[in-house]
């Protein structure tokens, strides 16, 4: 998705990416939005847990789950994308579906030998990763509920913007704010300090989510004009990164500032002096 986004970014609007094929739609915002990306300072070194490992495992054994309880060929089935289009299902049935069979909070691996009907050497060997081989138990439920709810924020927020109302952006606001909880509750890859600034975000009336991976990193908030984000900006300054350890001697505004969609990245002809 980054990289995608780092091609395909187009000024002014935000853009719907998706895949198979590889596609962008323009996704216009409202003159007023703008948008603040607020670094929480914290770090994870993902490369040494297996935390997003898992969560990829979890998505795929999920999907296989639903796959056989559908009575399809699930071995060839490991995307929820591919699911729903063997299923013919919209977003909002593969929710029900999730909520139908993946009834369990958590899944241990004998029970997942037991429905997969597999020998644990296979299982192991064909359904978990390098790092993830020593787990034993797992959040299916969680993460399929997680993707499935997302994808319909996501259409709703291409929804919205195409109909504008005067209501749009606090719309848009209320969907960044679901998809945080969402991420945190139950892809459950966020961070105290990634929590601590969307709370301080509701405070002031501003949607934010946590960006990228997660574990760490930065928050991106949507607000109602500039003379909000301006507001918002001196509030995180004291409300958080004045006694945060990570922020003593750093320039701030390096770590917390407004920005706007702007044009992805473009090949440069020298000779003509084209923008291709």
């Amino acid at each position: 998705m980054d990289q995608a986004i780092a091609f395909l970014a187009k000024q002014g609007t935000a853009q719907f990416i998706e895949w198979n094929p590889l596609k962008a739609t323009p996704v216009h915002l409202p003159n007023n939005a703008v948008f603040v990306i607020a670094n929480s300072l914290s770090e994870a070194n993902k490369a040494a847990t297996s935390d997003f490992n898992q969560r990829v495992v979890e998505c795929r054994l999920a999907c296989r789950f639903l796959a056989k309880k559908m009575q399809l060929n699930w071995r060839d089935i490991w995307r929820f994308a591919d699911l729903q289009k063997a299923l013919n299902y919209s977003l909002e049935e593969m929710e029900t579906l999730t909520n139908t069979y993946l009834t369990q909070l958590v899944y241990t691996r004998q029970e997942l030998l037991e429905m997969f009907e597999m020998e644990r050497d296979d299982f192991v060997e064909n359904l978990l990763t390098a790092n993830t081989r020593q787990s034993e138990v797992f959040k299916l439920r969680q993460r399929a509920l997680h993707v499935f709810q997302e994808s319909i924020r996501v259409k709703t927020f291409v929804e919205v913007a195409q109909s504008p109302t005067d209501g749009t952006i606090h719309l848009m606001k209320k969907l960044m704010r679901q998809s945080h909880e969402s991420l945190r509750s139950l892809y459950e890859c966020s961070h105290p300090n990634l929590d601590q600034l969307v709370e301080l975000s509701d405070k002031l009336g501003v949607g934010a989510r946590l960006t990228g991976a997660g574990w760490g990193g930065c928050i991106v908030a949507l607000c109602d004009g500039v003379d909000q984000s301006l507001q918002y900006i001196d509030y995180l300054k004291d409300a958080y990164y004045a006694d945060l350890a990570q922020a003593q001697g750093r320039n701030l505004e390096e770590v917390v500032f407004a920005t706007s969609p702007q044009r992805g990245a473009e090949i440069y002809l020298e000779k003509s002096g084209v923008i291709g």
